[in-house]
């Protein structure tokens, strides 16, 4: 598989090797130490959670305090997405700023999202089926959420991702300034001294 880090930094684009014959597929999803090598860093999986979505659904802006917050391996295994990672660390360099990687049933790629960073998707087909590793169990009182409409932020969404449809939850989310003014956002040095923590020795 190739993995390059994407312009948000301790986020990444994993593209895996496709192997088809007249039978099917076969490809390498997730390989550990492959990832273990790009990142520097351990990556010790928790639980795994699956989303299915309609065409047109966004979710997000979403992201937990660290330590020990959520790093999160997502994959499309059915349908496409968009995926989105936005950096909401302040005093990043890239604070404000967000890349995007399609996730999709045909090339199979996945993203890597560091603890820290901000997770949104939307549904570009019907029944987009979304897989996540993460790195820690759901605590919800440490779960966060900025409105993936901001336009401070301004997430490009596709056309062909029709009219958008969000959860009450993320349409009442707070907007990245307020957010960042009520202090629940992660703080770029906590953040890599908690990369440093995990760094492979």
């Amino acid at each position: 598989m190739n993995i390059r880090e994407l312009s948000i930094p301790d986020s990444y684009e994993i593209t895996p090797r496709l192997i088809g014959d007249d039978r099917g597929l076969f490809l390498e999803s997730y390989k550990a130490d492959a990832l273990r090598e790009a990142t520097g860093r351990t990556i010790d999986l928790a639980q795994t959670n699956t989303s299915v979505s309609t065409k047109g659904t966004v979710r997000g802006i979403h992201f937990a305090d660290i330590p020990p917050s959520q790093a999160k391996y997502v994959t499309a295994h059915r349908g496409a997405v968009l995926d989105f990672v936005i950096d909401i660390r302040v005093g990043s360099p890239t604070f404000g700023q967000w890349d995007s990687v399609l996730l999709d049933d045909v090339d199979r790629r996945a993203i890597f999202i560091s603890e820290g960073l901000g997770h949104c998707f939307v549904a570009l087909t019907d029944d987009a089926t979304v897989n996540y590793l993460v790195t820690d169990v759901y605590r919800p009182d440490r779960e966060h959420g900025i409105n993936p409409l901001d336009p401070a932020i301004g997430l490009a969404f596709p056309e062909e991702a029709g009219e958008l449809l969000l959860s009450p939850k993320d349409t009442s989310a707070p907007s990245l300034e307020a957010a960042r003014a009520a202090g629940v956002l992660p703080d770029w040095e906590t953040a890599r001294a908690f990369y440093g923590s995990l760094a492979v020795s």
